[in-house]
């Protein structure tokens, strides 16, 4: 006997179980209705942060399974759910896409030894899915995704222990009793009143159980309609800034993976670290962890004392809802490499993209997973050398795809080309999007970088369209210069960015040797100085000797884990240029993995 309710084609009047089969064609039809759905979810996500992206997040989330799991045939209903959810977790995004995903490995723990699912294995399934995404969270608030899963849940037991009740009947009123859980959380939301919206996550959920009853009613035609649904479209509520805590202003997830790890233990462990919106969803060998920080290195280094740390992500809040908050100013993009001030980011809006960093075996997102500060220290320590890598695709296109949301154009200014594979990542992202971002190369590394993304935020916050921030940007190129001093040589060397004879030659002369981004954007080697007690002041005399007279400069200073020398440096350059503006910042590991400690990092522009 086969399940009349996920197949209707089939006449019996009292279904009594799903099929394996049935059951992952109504997990894709749930899945499809909710990414038909994510752009509305978007605009009405005011909870727990008005950032814009419970959609994307729950699509993200339910895409990685509907391209996984569920593109493929399955015999066993329990096995199937048991997939579903490890997959989830893999590829869990955002607060509701964690609860969600950890609802999936409920049902998926519960169900795992049957073949195919009655009434009753169905109810117990959800029941123990409920209370798994109850569990993940440190603190539970009604109104939300929470209340819906818990009320459909209750409805489905009910349902179960009706005598003569059949399984549509019984998820027909589960799913009422959501619609009206739904229709609830403004009631038990003050921020949800506010702004006139329903929860955004527990709307998501009911767009997912929806999607499953149109397969219920509609059979395998559902299928190929349901990615084409787009409901619930309304005009964008009022986002409510001040939700957002300035200092938990990143939402920070990661992925642990290791044996028997101790999902309470790391709860408690997070929360003495103020971790706020935490979630800790998984299983015993695989952990979706998510919560708002203020700084993102706290949330990964407490989570790699219980495992292996992977799939790091650390969003800026503040600035996703600059974005919704900007629909006319087109959005300015960088990396890390750059090396750009944080005053400079923040004043116009700017994105950054963190750089991957390798140290001693472990993965860090450059900035958030690993602060300038801490990187030099851990480097110091460490008998191996550090090394960085591009970020990958994935990073760039869920940032352009926020921005692209909700402003008309988006412009990205990357690591010179030939310096690092970050730009080709960029591009690769930018080809998937509807309205690709301007992606251009911007030849230089670290304070000339910086510079040029600088200006192109500054043109954007006047108004400037993308084509025009482009152009500027590459007329800007070859007139922006960058030098780099560098006390150690040592790391240059073993990572093959200096040539190896280079090493015997400083130590033998006392060189301080000066390098310079060339015009085809790589850093060589253009001199040395003579001068160690008195370094940053002829590293000084180097620049000024070699830039044009009567010319009003923008000046970026970085150091190394220098500080003092950095500061000497910055005053001895302003007393031999004429600065418009000048930023003191310490760089990263794109420069400091291969320079060393106590670097010193010169960028240049002329002034507008």
């Amino acid at each position: 006997m086969h399940d009349a309710v996920l197949d209707p084609a089939l006449p019996a009047p009292a279904p009594s179980f799903v099929t394996a089969a049935a059951l992952r064609r109504a997990l894709i039809a749930g899945a499809r209705r909710v990414i038909a759905a994510r752009e509305e979810l978007n605009r009405i996500n005011v909870f727990p942060v008005p950032d814009g992206d419970t959609g994307s997040n729950l699509a993200a989330t339910l895409g990685s399974v509907l391209h996984g799991v569920l593109g493929r045939r399955s015999r066993h209903a329990g096995e199937l759910l048991e997939q579903v959810g490890s997959q989830a977790i893999d590829g869990a995004r955002g607060n509701s896409g964690a609860i969600m995903a950890q609802f999936l490995v409920g049902l998926g723990e519960q169900a795992r030894g049957l073949p195919r699912l009655d009434m009753q294995a169905l109810a117990q399934a959800v029941r123990r899915g409920a209370d798994s995404a109850r569990a993940a969270l440190a603190q539970p608030v009604e109104g939300t995704i929470l209340s819906v899963i818990s009320a459909f849940s209750e409805a489905l037991e009910e349902g179960a222990r009706r005598q003569g009740y059949g399984l549509r009947e019984a998820y027909a009123q589960a799913l009422q009793r959501a619609r009206q859980a739904l229709a609830d959380t403004p009631r038990q939301m003050p921020m949800l009143h506010k702004a006139g919206v329903v929860d955004a996550g527990a709307r998501g959920f009911v767009d997912w159980l929806e999607g499953i009853a149109d397969y219920a009613e509609g059979g395998p035609r559902t299928l190929r309609v349901s990615a084409g649904l787009g409901q619930h479209a309304a005009e964008s509520p009022p986002h409510v800034h001040e939700d957002i805590d300035p200092e938990r202003r990143f939402c920070t997830e990661c992925l642990l993976v290791g044996d028997a790890i101790d999902r309470t233990a790391l709860r408690a462990a997070l929360e003495t670290q103020g971790i706020d919106s935490l979630v800790v969803a998984g299983s015993r060998s695989r952990v979706r962890v998510h919560g708002h920080a203020g700084a993102p290195q706290v949330l990964f280094d407490v989570c790699a004392a219980f495992g292996r740390v992977e799939a790091m992500k650390a969003d800026d809040m503040l600035l996703q809802q600059r974005s919704v908050e900007s629909p006319g100013q087109v959005a300015v993009i960088t990396d890390s490499a750059a090396d750009l001030p944080q005053e400079l980011a923040d004043r116009y809006g700017v994105h950054v993209v963190p750089v991957r960093v390798s140290l001693d075996g472990r993965d860090y997102l450059d900035r958030l997973g690993l602060s300038a500060a801490e990187f030099y220290r851990r480097m110091a320590a460490s008998a191996q050398l550090p090394q960085t890598s591009q970020p990958p695709p994935g990073d760039f296109r869920r940032i352009f795809e926020h921005v692209l949301a909700y402003q008309p154009a988006a412009v990205y200014v990357g690591l010179s080309r030939p310096l690092s594979g970050t730009l080709q990542s960029a591009e690769t992202a930018a080809r998937a999007q509807a309205r690709p971002p301007w992606c251009v190369d911007s030849g230089q590394v670290s304070a000339g970088q910086a510079l040029l993304a600088w200006r192109a935020g500054e043109l954007a916050q006047a108004g400037a369209d993308a084509a025009t921030i482009a152009a500027e940007v590459q007329r800007l190129r070859p007139l922006t210069r960058t030098w780099a001093m560098a006390r150690d040589i040592r790391h240059a060397v073993r990572g093959g960015r200096i040539p190896r004879w280079a090493g015997p030659l400083v130590r033998w002369t006392g060189l301080t040797p000066i390098a310079q981004v060339s015009p085809e954007g790589l850093l060589k080697v253009a001199g040395g100085l003579l001068a160690r007690r008195r370094a940053p002041e002829a590293f000084a005399r180097h620049v000024a000797r070699r830039v044009p007279d009567g010319q009003r400069w923008r000046l970026i200073v970085g150091h190394a884990d220098a500080l003092a020398d950095g500061e000497r440096l910055l005053t001895a350059l302003r007393q031999r240029l004429d600065v418009a503006e000048a930023h003191l910042v310490e760089v990263g590991p794109a420069v400091g993995a291969h320079a060393g400690q106590g670097a010193l990092v010169v960028g240049l522009q002329p002034a507008p």
